[in-house]
């Protein structure tokens, strides 16, 4: 195990425990393999599952995996041919069983932050899905809040907003610039500090550097 991997290892420990303060159940995996198939055992046949946008999901396979299984109802927004039938899959997924998503900072104290655009994707991890299955690279680990809000402004953002082809000013230069444009995906700020439900949200941390 190198250095890095053991850092990776006593972290997630670190923030598991604090997680359980926060009613939230918390998971490590050495590998995004192993996270992506901790992650699919929550899965049973006949569930309806979701989604929010995520490459971290795309890197570890998840999104892929969830499309072949024929045994549950997928909501897949990709499927909507038209703006107003992306929106109602969108709707539809905040009624799911279980809706699977990244973070885009995680706190070692256990805080998720997250910011959006539309604002699907956090209130799906606020409301609605029966169960929330968040899987994060460790690359998503900050001190704190601040640390993490400066965390998706200074490094998320930027390549979210190139790879959804967005006219930011962030896009163009690798800097936030405060925007406030029709293209801009900073509307929401939600940070998570306790869940409602126990155990409602959990958390599978992957000892590798997965999405942005």
């Amino acid at each position: 195990m190198t250095p890095k991997q053991q850092y990776y290892e006593h972290a997630a420990n670190t923030i598991i425990k604090n997680l359980k303060r926060r009613r939230m159940d918390g998971y490590y995996c050495p590998t995004a393999a192993e996270a992506a198939e901790l992650a699919m055992s929550f899965i049973k046949p006949g569930m309806t599952v979701s989604n929010g946008g995520s490459v971290t999901l795309q890197e570890c396979g998840i999104t892929d995996t969830l499309r072949d299984r024929e045994d549950i109802t997928y909501l897949d927004r990709t499927n909507g041919t038209t703006p107003e039938e992306v929106t109602g899959i969108l709707r539809q997924a905040l009624l799911s069983d279980c809706y699977f998503m990244s973070t885009n900072a995680i706190t070692m104290d256990g805080e998720l932050v997250n910011v959006d655009g539309s604002g699907n994707r956090v209130a799906a991890l606020i409301f609605g899905p029966r169960e929330v299955i968040i899987v994060a690279g460790m690359n998503k680990v900050t001190a704190d809040i601040p640390s993490a809000r400066r965390r998706v402004r200074g490094i998320a953002s930027s390549p979210n907003c190139v790879r959804l082809g967005k006219n930011t000013p962030c896009a163009a230069t690798g800097q936030c610039g405060d925007c406030l444009g029709d293209d801009c995906i900073c509307s929401q700020t939600v940070i998570t500090r306790r869940s409602g439900i126990p155990g409602r949200i959990k958390v599978i941390l992957a000892g590798e550097e997965l999405g942005y």
